[in-house]
This record gives structure tokens, sequence and C-alpha cells, in this order.
């Protein structure tokens, strides 16, 4: 098993063109999967809603006021996490993914430390997520990591609702 301090989490700002492919391909997998795993597959990223495919096609802005945290393993993107900005002292966290053939190395564990030392450092005092009821093993991860399911303010069936308080 590969050490996860092999990898390097570094903030995106959108200028590093070869990052943001990885990236884009990365997000790419993760809205695939979670459509295929909603019963509602498509065949590619170009037939995904509008809101998933502006961050497939253009990550630098669709997420620009987010903070975009990379994992990076020498050149290649590994992981990806993104953190919204701060708004009257809560942040949250979406986009967690880890491609399949680097999981089970700590590296979504590292993005997640990065995101509450960022969110700690900015003032947030509560960081919340949204998970759906059949990723157990991120479920797992979050309450490992101090985060408690709390009362859902989406009310897409499913989905577990979860924060933390900093």
């Amino acid at each position: 098993m590969t050490d996860h301090r092999e990898v390097a989490i570094v903030r995106w700002h959108g200028r590093t063109p070869s990052v943001g492919d990885g990236l884009s391909a990365l997000l790419a997998a993760y809205h695939l999967q979670t459509e295929a795993e909603k019963g509602a597959p498509v065949a590619d990223a170009d037939d995904l809603p509008d809101r998933y495919r502006a961050e497939v096609t253009d990550p630098g802005t669709a997420l620009a006021d987010d903070l975009v945290l990379v994992a990076l393993r020498e050149d290649d993107v590994v992981g990806c996490l993104v953190v919204t900005s701060a708004d009257d002292g809560l942040s949250e966290i979406k986009r967690l993914w880890t491609d399949p053939e680097a999981r089970g190395q700590g590296i979504a564990s590292a993005l997640m430390s990065a995101a509450l030392r960022h969110a700690a450092e900015s003032g947030v005092h509560t960081v919340r997520l949204s998970v759906w009821e059949w990723r157990t093993g991120a479920i797992a991860l979050y309450e490992r990591l101090g985060f408690a399911v709390t009362r859902s303010w989406d009310e897409r069936e499913q989905l577990v609702c979860m924060q933390r308080t900093l």
C-alpha cells in the first residue's frame, strides 16, 4: 500500500491546465458514478445535468467562488474536494472523490484534513456536507473525522446531511 505522504494536496486556482484536465476527469467520474448510483445513468459527461456538466467542462468558472483542493501524485490528479466559501461562519464540503485506483491510501483523509484546516483558518465555525446513504465508506470516514448526522437541509431522498463544529 502506498503511503499518502507521497501525495501533495494543493489549492487549485484554475491556472494550471494539466491539473484542470485531471480535475475535470475526476469530476466527470464522480458525477457519472453518482448518476448511475441514483438509478439515472448517463453515457458520458455531455449527458449530465447542466450544473454538473458545467463543473466538468469548466471547473475554473463553475467553482470560481470555492476552494478546490486536489491531490497530486507526481503529475497525476488522484483526488479532489471542494470547500464552499464561508457564509456566516458556515462552509460546505462537496465533491470528495478519489481515483478508484488510488483508494485505500489515505488520500480522502488527507483532503478532508486540509479542508478542515482551511475552514478553521478562515473563521468557519461549522462545516457541513451531504452524502448519499449508500456511500457507507464515506459516511464512516466523515464520522471518524467528527461529523454527525444532522437535520437535512436538502429534501432529496436518501441524502444524509452531516456537520461538524470546529
